[in-house]
């Protein structure tokens, strides 16, 4: 008795030993990285490893305001990375991190328990207009952990930090160095994403609206190809700038700035202190609809990106793109008003010769009162895509533009009817799928506590079609609805529950009217909802 428990001890010893010696390949990493400036310690929390604002270039002050991004300095010993960097200058919010020039900084998620192999790495750039947003908004630890990838979210530079143009600036960069802070951050991913376990070579940028419109100028910039080799564009599309639209509006920002003489401005608005160039700039970002855009026309953005996608120049790698079913419908509040004379005065100004024929497909006693006019004009842009080609018509022929040359191309629509906002609107107003519903389904946001049972499966579905793109370049994913590519003429209809499905292409083009809106030939530029309603006659809330 006694020697076969002694050979049950050695046995059980043997296996602990193979155990200790054998390499788990779920193994918690060290939590100290050594990145090619120096170690960084960052912390664990809920299975995920995070490593929080880390410098990924140098501090954009003084001579280096408005000057490409430079390397970061090296540090000596081990640097800290548990808290969020500071966010870059934009009108303050009252929440999250302080703001400071000194903003370059990007943060790191990766699963505690993770294969050995390397792993995929979604790459994520916020919107806001190109004026506001950071990446600390951004908590990726419930994706990483969810699909066992990497997540990189970063800060940018923001409004007349990070896109004025104005005479006197280098050609390089001039009007996109928030783009190119972005493609920093992108080579700092390639040269040490592989020490936080994650793969160069599988990286996916990924960007919501301003964050989207950057994924489409990234796949158009020559200088940052082999940078990523997927994209993710959610409600975004691909405008641009053209060098003197650029510097005709920074020539305005100089003059509000008091630095209005040409031959100065620069000098001028670099000796001003960052507050002041703040408090000047209310012209420049101008809100969501007449922020800053990046420039083309340049060396880093030669085409424009609309240009670039239209005749195959860019980066042809597998893109996942979509936008909600009512991006604009909250943008169309200053109209909720209006007449029905209102209504039909408003269209004419927009659409001209058009006004007519749109007016037949979307009549004011088509929509319910007492937002008539609100629901009506948001739908006639929404299906016309006038807001920089956000969703409707112009994104599904952006989306077959894309697809023609590249076969892994994915179409979606988020349609759940009544997606959780935190935005104030007028009693009884259904705002539908506004723009940015969708974020709180895919990122940890206040919008997620208040999805119902149906809405939280809807965002697990989410999680996870975003997860298998990331890793296979297609979103398809055991025990989910299966998701085509567009080329076989089907998209993704996102709907709470197990609902979500893939549809023919041609439901949602009869969706958006867009036999109509394909057939006819209007001005596609974005118009101010609050000028517009005044031009109208709608009087004000």
């Amino acid at each position: 008795m006694i020697r076969r428990e002694l050979a049950a001890v050695v046995s059980l010893l043997a296996l602990l030993t193979m155990a200790l010696t054998v390499p788990s390949s779920a193994a918690p990493r060290p939590l100290t990285v050594s990145t090619d400036k120096g170690a960084v310690a960052g912390a664990t929390a809920d299975g995920v490893d995070r490593f929080l604002g880390i410098p990924y270039a140098a501090p954009p002050v003084g001579t280096r305001r408005w000057q490409p991004p430079a390397p970061a300095s090296a540090w000596s010993g081990t640097r800290s990375a548990t808290a969020y960097g500071s966010r870059c200058l934009q009108s303050p919010t009252g929440t999250g991190p302080g703001m400071s020039e000194n903003c370059l900084s990007l943060n790191v998620y990766t699963p505690e328990q993770r294969t050995n192999r390397p792993l995929p790495v979604m790459f994520w750039i916020h919107g806001g207009g190109f004026s506001s947003g950071a990446g600390d908004l951004y908590d990726g630890s419930q994706i990483a952990k969810a699909n066992n990838i990497v997540v990189v979210s970063i800060n940018y530079r923001l409004g007349v930090f990070g896109f004025l143009d104005v005479p006197g600036l280098s050609r390089q960069g001039a009007g996109n160095y928030g783009l190119l802070d972005q493609e920093a951050a992108l080579r700092w991913t390639q040269r040490n994403i592989g020490a936080f376990g994650g793969d160069a070579g599988r990286v996916t940028i990924a960007g919501e609206s301003a964050g989207g419109h950057s994924v489409c100028a990234l796949l158009s910039s020559p200088p940052a190809r082999g940078l990523f080799a997927g994209a993710i564009i959610q409600s975004g599309g691909c405008p641009s700038l053209t060098v003197a639209q650029a510097t005709a509006k920074g020539e305005d920002f100089a003059t509000a700035a008091g630095c209005s003489a040409p031959a100065k401005s620069v000098s001028c608005l670099r000796a001003k202190p960052a507050n002041e160039l703040l408090a000047a700039g209310s012209g420049f970002t101008g809100g969501i609809l007449s922020g800053p855009l990046p420039v083309s026309g340049v060396p880093e953005l030669p085409l424009a990106p609309s240009t670039a996608v239209r005749t195959g120049r860019i980066h042809n790698v597998p893109l996942l793109i979509g936008s909600t079913r009512d991006e604009v419908r909250q943008w169309a509040l200053p109209f909720a008003n209006a007449t029905k004379e209102q209504y039909e005065r408003a269209v004419g100004l927009e659409f001209g010769a058009q006004a007519d024929a749109i007016l037949a497909h979307y009549p004011y006693s088509a929509y319910d009162s007492p937002y008539a006019a609100t629901y009506a004009i948001s739908a006639l842009w929404d299906d016309s895509s006038v807001f920089y080609g956000l969703g409707g018509c112009q994104y599904q022929n952006l989306t077959a533009q894309f697809a023609a040359r590249q076969p892994r191309t994915y179409f979606y629509e988020f349609d759940d009817p009544h997606p959780p906002t935190l935005a104030t609107t007028p009693a009884g107003f259904d705002s539908g799928a506004p723009h940015a519903s969708e974020l709180g389904y895919l990122w940890p946001m206040e919008t997620s506590k208040l999805l119902t049972p149906e809405q939280q499966q809807l965002s697990t579905a989410m999680v996870r079609y975003w997860g298998a793109f990331v890793k296979h370049a297609n979103p398809t994913t055991g025990g989910l609805a299966a998701w085509p590519s567009y080329r076989s003429g089907t998209y993704m209809s996102l709907l709470p529950g197990d609902d979500s499905q893939a549809l023919k292409s041609t439901v949602y083009a009869d969706r958006h009217q867009c036999s109509f809106w394909n057939s006819i030939s209007y001005d596609g530029l974005t118009t101010n909802p609050d000028q517009l309603a005044a031009q109208a006659g709608v009087p004000t809330s």
